[in-house]
C-alpha cells in the first residue's frame, strides 16, 4: 500500500496548476492480508488512497482481477462501478477512456495522464496471456528470441498472444497521440511509453517475471515531445527512478532532493559526463535478491535463508554472474568461475555500496560454491 499522504507526482504536478489524472491499474491501494477494512484489490478505491490524482480517476487496484481481456470494469472518481462496453478489448477501453478526458477536460490548465495498462501482463486467474482474438494465428510464424531458444517454460504457447498483446497497446498508443494532433496538442505535450518489467515465460524459475535477467529488466522506453524530439537512441543505462524527476523537469518543476533518480533531459542532450556505470535492482516475492546490471555485466545474489516476502537481508550469496559483451542471452552463468573472481569482488563491494545508498544494513555477500562441495561455515566473505 502507498502510505497516506505520501506526496507524489500528482501532488507536484498539481501545485503546479496541473490537471491531474489516471486510468487503469492502480495496485497500490491494499495492505496486507487483503482483507478487510483494507481490502481494495476488488473494490471502489477512496479519494485518500488515490496518490493525489484528483482531477479524473478511472481505475481498479487490481485490474486483472476486476476484468478479463474481453470483459470487466473499473470504478470512477465517484467510486462507481463503469463496466467495459461489451466485445470490447481490454486496452482499447483503457484507450476510450483516456481519450474520454482528453476531451472532455477543461483546457485553461496543463495536464499529466497517466495511463496504466495490464497488458502484456498474464492473465491471473487463466494463467494466460489474453492477446485480441486471433493474435495465436496472426503471429504463430514468430522469432525466437536467444534467451528463449532451446529452452523450457511455456513461451512456445504463450509468446503469441504476448506478441497480440504488445500490438495491441502500440496500437492504442498511436491513436492517443492521434487524439492529441486532432486536438492541436500533439506539439506541446511529453508522452512517455514503457513498463514496470518484460517476462521470461517461466524459464528462469517457476513464474514470469521476478529474475534479474534481461528479459524481466531490460524493459523499452520510448519519449517524445518537447525535449524528446529527433529519433535519438540513447546507449547510456537508465532506471525507471529516473522517469519521476525527468517528468517534473518537463513541467518545470524542480525535483525534491529524496528522489534518487537523474532527469534524463541532460542526457538526451549529449551531456553524458557522469552518467551511471550500473543499474540497482531489488528482487521481491520469487526470492529475496539484489542485482547490478553494468553495460557489461550482470551480477545476482540472493538470501539463502529469506523467502520473497523478506524485504532483506544480512546475508546473500552470490548467485548469478553474466558476460553480457559475449552472452548476451545470459545463457552461461559464470558465478562459479574462478577466472572471474576478482571481477565478481567487485561487483559486490558496487552492489554493496547501492544497498546502502537505498537505506539498507550493508551485508556479507558470500561467494558461490556449490553447496556440497564445502561447509558453509567456510564460504569466503566477498
Amino acid at each position: 500500500m502507498l502510505p497516506i499522504g505520501e506526496h507524489t507526482l500528482a501532488h507536484y504536478l498539481a501545485g503546479a496548476g496541473y490537471d491531474t489524472a489516471y486510468v487503469g491499474k492502480w495496485h497500490l491501494a491494499s495492505a496486507p492480508p487483503h482483507r478487510g477494512p483494507d481490502d481494495f484489490e476488488t473494490h471502489a478505491i477512496p479519494p485518500e488512497r488515490r496518490g493525489g490524482y484528483r482531477d479524473f480517476w478511472l481505475a481498479s487496484d487490481v485490474l486483472e482481477f476486476t476484468s478479463h481481456s474481453y470483459d470487466g470494469h473499473m470504478f470512477d472518481a465517484r467510486m462507481r462501478r463503469r463496466n467495459f462496453p461489451s466485445g470490447r478489448y481490454r486496452a482499447d477501453v483503457l484507450t476510450d477512456w483516456a481519450i474520454e478526458y482528453l476531451l472532455k477536460r477543461s483546457t485553461d490548465r496543463p495536464f499529466f495522464l497517466f495511463v496504466s495498462y495490464i497488458e502484456p501482463h498474464h492473465q491471473n486467474d487463466h494463467k494466460h496471456f489474453e492477446g485480441p482474438r486471433g493474435s495465436r494465428r496472426r503471429f504463430r510464424e514468430f522469432v525466437v528470441p536467444g534467451d528463449l531458444t532451446d529452452t523450457t517454460g511455456d513461451w512456445r504457447t504463450e509468446y503469441p498472444d504476448y506478441l497480440g498483446c504488445i500490438n495491441r497497446v502500440d496500437e492504442n498508443v498511436g491513436r492517443f497521440r492521434e487524439a492529441l494532433r486532432d486536438l492541436g496538442q500533439n506539439s506541446n505535450t511529453v508522452v512517455f511509453y514503457t513498463s514496470d518489467h518484460g517476462s521470461h515465460f517461466r524459464t528462469r524459475n517457476s513464474e514470469y517475471k521476478r529474475s534479474c535477467h534481461d528479459g524481466c529488466i531490460r524493459i523499452p522506453m520510448i519519449a517524445a515531445g518537447p525535449g524528446f524530439e529527433g529519433g535519438l537512441v540513447v546507449p547510456q543505462l537508465v532506471s525507471l527512478i529516473d522517469l519521476p524527476p525527468t517528468v517534473l523537469r518537463c513541467a518545470s518543476v524542480k525535483p525534491p532532493r529524496k528522489m534518487r533518480g537523474r532527469c534524463l533531459q541532460p542526457l538526451v542532450a549529449g551531456r553524458t559526463s557522469g552518467w551511471r556505470n550500473e543499474v540497482f535492482l531489488q528482487i521481491s516475492e520469487s526470492q529475496c535478491g539484489r542485482a547490478i546490471r553494468t553495460n557489461r555485466w550482470k551480477y545476482s545474489v540472493r538470501a539463502p535463508d529469506k523467502t520473497g516476502a523478506d524485504p532483506s537481508s544480512d546475508t546473500y550469496v552470490e548467485d548469478y554472474l553474466y558476460d553480457l559483451t559475449t552472452d548476451p542471452h545470459e545463457r552461461a552463468n559464470l558465478v562459479a568461475d574462478r577466472a572471474h573472481a576478482a571481477t565478481r569482488k567487485r561487483l559486490a563491494r558496487i552492489l554493496k555500496e547501492h544497498m546502502r545508498k537505498a537505506g539498507e544494513k550493508v551485508p556479507t555477500v558470500l561467494q558461490f560454491l556449490p553447496y556440497s562441495a564445502v561447509d558453509p561455515a567456510r564460504r569466503r566473505s566477498l
